[in-house]
């Protein structure tokens, strides 16, 4: 039998697995990794602004977070800078201004490696029922939005002339995206958190038919990311977050042998003789 904070980990990892699958394939499809990614490197800032004014971690680092994705799109609209470079010009500044506002509070005792990498086997049952509330919650409204954010993401234009507003679904798919970083940063940590929505999205890309199939695999693979992860730090003693984020790189490197000219091989292989003794 396992520990209990060892199934509270398999737990947590897999509840968070379900939702960075199905929202990880918007950020595939729209091309977003690097807004993720931005978004991640804001949490930090948010949890030293916590510590700072003594606010709850998770709630601050989801305004943070969000704050940035609309400063973000109000910086887009003066078109002084290209979308890049204002992600990178956002990602490095979040995360620097973090790292020297923790360094600051040298009467606080910040264990730095846990919020960059986080600390999945340290979940508590609080945290349990924040992610699969939160998630429930997530995925909910993702479900709603999901056919006009999926039109949007096809093309804009065609949703504006259709008058699904697309903006609208837009800043709310943001507001989602922030809320999955505030719950997911106690798990997989600051770093780790953009690897974890992107690789299983991608690597369900590879077998899927349809936008629905693709975001039910990534969930899948997600969640055998997390086991196979999880088994592997228990086994050879590895950070528990990059260990469940190599399981993913595995996956994604299975998914990219050429498995539809293997299976056309086998259906043209002539058939073998039988031989008998």
């Amino acid at each position: 039998m396992f520990d209990d904070f060892f199934l509270r980990a398999m737990l947590a990892g897999i509840g968070l697995a379900l939702i960075t699958g199905p929202v990880g394939c918007f950020i595939v499809w729209r091309r977003m990794a690097y807004f993720g990614d931005t978004m991640a490197h804001s949490a930090l800032l948010g949890v030293g602004l916590a510590m700072l004014f003594d606010l709850n971690i998770m709630i601050s680092v989801f305004i943070i977070a969000l704050a940035i994705a609309m400063l973000l799109v109000l910086l887009q609209r003066r078109n002084t800078l290209s979308a890049d470079s204002l992600l990178g010009i956002l990602s490095h500044a979040t995360l620097a201004f973090g790292l020297v506002l923790v360094a600051f509070m040298t009467w606080i005792r910040f264990d730095l490696m846990s919020l960059l990498f986080g600390d999945i086997l340290a979940v508590s049952t609080a945290d349990l029922a924040a992610i699969y509330i939160g998630g429930a919650f997530i995925l909910a409204i993702l479900t709603k939005i999901w056919r006009p954010l999926l039109a949007a993401t096809i093309s804009e234009d065609i949703a504006r002339a259709e008058g699904l507003r697309p903006e609208f679904y837009r800043t709310i798919f943001m507001i989602l995206l922030a809320f999955l970083i505030a719950i997911a940063m106690k798990i997989v940590g600051i770093l780790l958190i953009t690897a974890l929505l992107i690789i299983p999205a991608a690597t369900a890309r590879r077998f899927a038919v349809s936008p629905e199939q693709m975001a039910v695999y990534a969930a899948i693979i997600g969640a055998c990311a997390v086991i196979g992860g999880l088994f592997g730090s228990l086994n050879y003693d590895t950070p528990s977050g990059p260990s469940v984020v190599v399981a993913s790189v595995l996956f994604f490197a299975i998914s990219l042998l050429p498995w539809q000219r293997l299976q056309r091989t086998n259906l043209h292989k002539p058939a073998q003789k039988e031989t008998s003794l």
